[in-house]
């Protein structure tokens, strides 16, 4: 059996939060939500918004999605603050302004909207529309992480494993991987499973480095199916079996990361 590579952390990408702000209570009577949204209540506003960002109930409108979240916004709403962000970010029903995104996010970020501070965070570090600060970066996620918010942890321990914007420590590394990761984060587990495969910031342990690449493989996630497929190629943690091995690095490959795919073809030599 050819010996597989792992897809080990090699930099840090942090992908920004896009979920929506809503008041399901409200989603129930379009109606109601019109009728409050008309006479200014900011809370109904911003579920308007929402509702014609995602087609719920009403046709798909993103331009009017972008009216309403800029009523509520305008009043103070946090979460519609957010999510005027977001549209910015991706140019949706408006032109694409990261200046602009960065603006309604650092708004929501004032008021404690941990989501916001996290893509405030990660705008900081790789926009390349707008200076990059590392420390501001940190500064944010760290905020956002402290709340308990998974993505942010994740980025965090990324930055420690970095060395970005902060010292270099592992065992910091470890134990905000470990928080995100105890929350379902698989990218976090997959990290945290680097960390244990690697004896870095942690004792060595194949066993606990197999344990957390499956719970991240067994949601799809691409860099710890190939992860595992090479755990199971060498024995490390568990007994060889390389239909195993294959298994999980054609799943790899299938979810697009090339290492798996290289690995699939190792495999079939």
């Amino acid at each position: 059996m050819p010996l597989f590579k792992n897809s080990f952390i090699n930099r840090l990408i942090v992908f920004l939060t896009t979920v929506m702000f809503s008041l399901s209570s409200m989603a129930i009577d379009i109606n109601q939500v019109l009728q409050l949204a008309n006479q200014g209540n900011a809370e109904a506003q911003n579920q308007l918004g929402i509702m014609y960002n995602q087609g719920q109930g009403l046709h798909q409108d993103y331009t009017k999605a972008v009216e309403w979240y800029q009523k509520a916004a305008d009043q103070g709403y946090a979460g519609a603050q957010y999510n005027l962000g977001i549209m910015y970010n991706q140019g949706q029903g408006l032109h694409q302004d990261d200046t602009k995104a960065l603006e309604w996010y650092q708004k929501a970020a004032n008021q404690g909207v941990a989501e916001a501070q996290y893509n405030l965070g990660v705008m900081y570090y790789q926009s390349q529309k707008i200076p990059k600060d590392d420390f501001k970066a940190l500064k944010w996620i760290q905020d956002s992480a402290s709340q308990g918010y998974p993505e942010a942890q994740n980025a965090l321990g990324l930055m420690y494993y970095q060395g970005r914007g902060v010292k270099q420590n592992y065992t910091k590394a470890v134990e905000w991987y470990q928080k995100a990761a105890n929350q379902g984060n698989a990218k976090a587990q997959n990290n945290l499973g680097v960390m244990y495969d690697k004896g870095q910031g942690v004792i060595k342990s194949y066993t606990k480095a197999v344990e957390w690449y499956q719970k991240a493989a067994n949601q799809g996630n691409a860099k710890a199916q190939n992860n595992l497929g090479v755990m199971y190629g060498k024995g490390n943690g568990v007994q060889i079996n390389y239909s195993k091995a294959k298994e999980w690095v054609k799943k790899s490959c299938e979810n697009g990361l090339q290492i798996g795919c290289d690995n699939y073809r190792l495999a079939n030599k």
